[in-house]
């Protein structure tokens, strides 16, 4: 009966904290000193997948990455790119390896993200909407 009763109490707490992550919104970044306003999921994901060095208006980026393992990460990664934390891992092993491009930097977490994407108007991120404060802008909600 005991062991019955401590199932249904983790039953119910995987249950709370899929719902508390359910609530998290993926919402990609630009410094506010950044002139862009929008982009599309086929410019970020060019960007995030080394295929673009530049925005459409010509400015220089430089994508940004959370820490391996973060769930907005992986969130991103699957609404933008279409590919989950193993493919990506696999592709750019292979880029790498073959000399044609180098994995976004990352950073710890999304308070550090904004940090420094609000610093430098060439980065780009993504991170949960939550934190996003008056020094980022969001271009894309995926």
């Amino acid at each position: 009966m005991r062991a019955s009763g401590l199932f249904g109490m983790l039953m119910a707490a995987a249950v709370g904290m899929a719902g508390v992550s359910a609530q998290a919104q993926v919402v990609v970044i630009l410094s506010s000193k950044n002139p862009i306003s929008k982009l599309t999921p086929d410019q970020v994901a060019q960007v995030f997948l080394g295929q673009a060095k530049t925005f459409y208006t010509g400015g220089l980026c430089e994508p940004v990455d959370q820490a391996e393992g973060a769930a907005v990460r992986t969130e991103f990664y699957q609404k933008v790119t279409g590919k989950n934390a193993a493919q990506m891992k696999a592709y750019w092993a292979k880029l790498t390896f073959s000399g044609n491009g180098q994995p976004p930097q990352s950073v710890a977490n999304g308070e550090a993200l904004v940090k420094l994407v609000a610093e430098n108007p060439k980065f780009i991120g993504y991170v949960d909407k939550a934190l996003v404060n008056t020094s980022v802008k969001i271009v894309l909600a995926p």
